[in-house]
């Protein structure tokens, strides 16, 4: 009996061990969010060396809401589901002006995911309907798959919950074509990720802002693929006031973060 307490001891450790190794705090970061007024975390995963790096590691496994983050995974589930056919499908405006005037007019798959187009993701989903959503969302373990709150609404504010871990999780699989999703499917949705290709390197990204325990939460999650290797990110910020800076803060620190780890050039670092 004995014996086998410390053979499981010791297999803890060892795990513990193995898991604090494969991961890296960069306090030195910090000071991007501070200087932006904004709390908040910035999560890497290095594919080559097998490695977090993590600037708040307490918000890691932290459940937030996706917001529009969840536009790669409903982009996946329509095409999926043959609800739209191609990056090409048109959904129609309903004709309902919004404040966001690119809003305001007919959108395809891939204009609607550059524009983050929330009404066109709506309709998409009213049509993907309720049984069919929790199917998939279960079936590719995203965040807590929870769709209380409206087929049209629960990723904006309601059930829905993801965390950075997960974030990072669901583009690993995408990136290797682990997700229980056609190959068709999953390059079409990595085509219209595409927000920058350089010779040296292409930046996958979504954006996302949201609503939660009454602060602003503001997504910025994706990869990046180089010549030699791959890095999958996740930022997530947190502010009770946003001011008009807070959605360039999302990009802003994690370019910095970016360049400060050298995964893109500081040329490639925008202001």
């Amino acid at each position: 009996m004995h014996q086998l307490f410390h053979s499981l001891t010791l297999a803890l450790f060892l795990i513990n061990t193995a898991q604090s190794q494969n991961k890296q705090v960069r306090d030195d970061f910090n000071k991007l969010f501070e200087n932006a007024g904004v709390s908040g975390s910035f999560s890497l995963y290095d594919l080559k060396k097998e490695t977090y790096i993590l600037t708040n590691p307490d918000q890691f496994t932290r459940p937030f809401t996706p917001a529009s983050t969840f536009k790669i995974c409903n982009s996946l589930i329509g095409l999926e589901t043959g609800v739209i056919e191609d990056e090409d499908f048109v959904i129609k405006w309903d004709g309902i002006k919004r404040t966001m005037n690119k809003w305001n007019k007919d959108h395809d798959l891939k204009t609607a995911y550059k524009n983050s187009n929330v009404p066109y993701y709506q309709e998409l989903a009213r049509r993907v309907g309720n049984e069919r959503m929790y199917q998939w969302l279960s079936k590719a373990k995203y965040g807590n798959a929870d769709t209380s709150g409206g087929i049209d609404r629960f990723w904006l504010d309601g059930g829905l919950r993801v965390t950075p871990e997960q974030q990072i999780d669901f583009l690993k699989r995408l990136y290797s074509n682990e997700l229980p999703f056609s190959r068709r499917s999953v390059e079409i949705v990595k085509r219209i990720m595409i927000e920058e290709e350089h010779p040296d390197y292409t930046l996958r990204t979504k954006t996302g802002w949201g609503e939660q325990d009454g602060e602003s939460i503001g997504w910025y999650v994706g990869y990046v693929t180089t010549i030699e290797n791959v890095y999958f990110f996740a930022t997530c910020l947190q502010s009770a006031k946003p001011d008009e800076s807070f959605a360039n803060n999302r990009k802003s620190i994690t370019r910095a973060v970016l360049t400060g780890l050298h995964v893109i050039p500081p040329s490639a670092e925008k202001k």
